[in-house]
């Protein structure tokens, strides 16, 4: 596959997730919208339009369980599916400029931007009414089971107004609880339990797990980290993605051929570093070496002194050649790769809402990880970077560098990176773990000590 191919592959692919994403909202639309009909198909079959209630159906057990479950599945899914309308919407509303709804459609704009706010409106109308319908079923029957547990009845409105006075009086009469109360009633029911703490907090978990408002806080928790993780992780494809194609796209179509056509003239340098032109002498010398020695062993016939010169000859145009074009790579890697340090800053600079969701991504991501895990990616992090055997990994990676920017590689300047770099960068871990993962995390810390000793 050439670049070209390659590029077109590429952002062929980012027209689709992007075309994915800006129609996320009008899909998450159309799918609660279909739930809600599938309710109201419900209601008018089976309840005469009315509100389902499957112990009043008249109908067997098999039935009032079928439609229990349609309903229960579609209230969900048209949740869900409107809450991803709303965070979808908004998303796009503050990372996009443009309109999400002005598509370029013939005819004109705005009558068809009203029309489908026009249908916009008609399916969140009818959506809306049937949440708030079972919704409001919810709310009158924990308004009933609260006013059963009032044991003086209220007639008239006189002996009410008389109750909310009298009840807003004795609040007010009522001195609030001082320190001391709070902190013996707190103690009491820590020291006052036969059950141990872990024993009573599964408990908790239990009534929380029962309790009906645990559903949609669960519903609610799972939508806003499934946004986060979509967002984190086209932000990290852009991040990585984008300089990448800039690079690529530098190197073979904007800097490539200013270079290759200087590199035809004579004046063009065939080093650009003295190591370069050592390694062309070594080169050279190597090569005329081997014909020594292929002479002496037989391999090749005797050769004069001038024809040995001719092959001299030639193999230095190899390398001339040879060296030519790693001098004029090396320049346009150098372009290319400011180009593309200055395409990342642009996205990190336009991109400050997707840092803050990557980080709160990260933070959940990393501090969600068992203790165990969190020791032995601490250990094989600093191991790898800052441990004793790291020098030579710095070493190689410098000279990779070096090798591929077409700088000297100055071995001081190499001797002291690896002497202060590593340092600065443990004590930024030990401050971390001493300064965060202690506080967020000591068990972490005890399993990292265990360890690493």
């Amino acid at each position: 596959m050439t670049t070209s191919n390659f590029t077109k592959t590429i952002a062929s692919g980012f027209r689709a997730a992007n075309q994915w994403l800006w129609r996320t909202p009008t899909r998450s639309l159309d799918e609660a919208y279909e739930a809600a009909l599938k309710i109201k198909a419900l209601e008018d079959e089976h309840f005469n339009g009315d509100k389902i209630s499957p112990d009043l159906s008249g109908n067997s057990l098999m039935i009032a369980n079928y439609c229990r479950r349609e309903l229960n599945n579609n209230l969900i899914a048209a949740k869900i599916r409107l809450g991803e309308f709303k965070i979808s919407s908004n998303l796009i509303d503050i990372f996009s400029p443009k309109n999400i709804w002005a598509e370029k459609e013939p005819g004109n704009r705005t009558v068809i931007l009203r029309e489908k706010s026009a249908i916009t409106l008609e399916k969140l109308k009818l959506i809306d009414e049937v949440l708030v319908r079972y919704s409001r079923a919810k709310k009158l029957v924990k308004s009933r089971s609260r006013e059963s547990q009032t044991f003086v009845p209220v007639e008239n409105g006189a002996a009410k107004k008389a109750l909310i006075e009298k009840q807003s009086l004795n609040n007010q009469l009522k001195p609030p609880p001082s320190l001391e109360e709070i902190a013996g009633a707190e103690t009491i029911s820590a020291q006052g339990s036969f059950l141990p703490r872990s024993i009573l907090g599964t408990l908790k978990r239990v009534q929380k797990e029962l309790d009906p408002k645990t559903e949609e806080e669960v519903v609610e928790k799972f939508r806003v980290s499934k946004f986060k993780t979509v967002i984190s992780l086209r932000f990290i494809l852009l991040a990585i993605l984008i300089p990448l194609l800039t690079q690529q796209i530098c190197h073979n179509f904007l800097v490539g051929p200013v270079v290759d056509k200087f590199k035809e003239q004579e004046s063009f340098a065939t080093f650009i570093n003295e190591e370069m032109e050592e390694e062309a002498f070594m080169d050279l010398e190597k090569f005329e070496k081997k014909i020594k020695f292929e002479i002496l062993t037989g391999k090749l016939p005797e050769l004069s002194k001038s024809e040995i010169e001719a092959e001299l000859q030639h193999k230095v145009e190899e390398i001339e050649v040879e060296y030519r074009d790693r001098s004029a790579n090396a320049i346009k890697n150098i372009f290319s790769e400011l180009l593309s340090f200055v395409a990342f800053g642009l996205v990190l600079w336009t991109s400050k809402r997707e840092i803050a969701v990557l980080k709160s991504f990260m933070d959940d991501l990393i501090y969600g990880l068992s203790d165990s895990a969190k020791a032995f990616i601490i250990i094989l992090f600093t191991d790898m970077f800052v441990g004793f055997h790291s020098a030579h990994g710095w070493e190689v990676i410098l000279e990779g560098i070096s090798r591929h920017l077409g700088l000297p590689e100055s071995r001081n300047f190499i001797f002291l990176f690896i002497a202060t770099f590593p340092v600065i960068l443990d004590t930024i871990f030990k401050y971390w773990i001493f300064r965060y993962l202690n506080r967020i995390s000591p068990s972490a810390v005890a399993t990292y000590k265990e360890m690493n000793e």
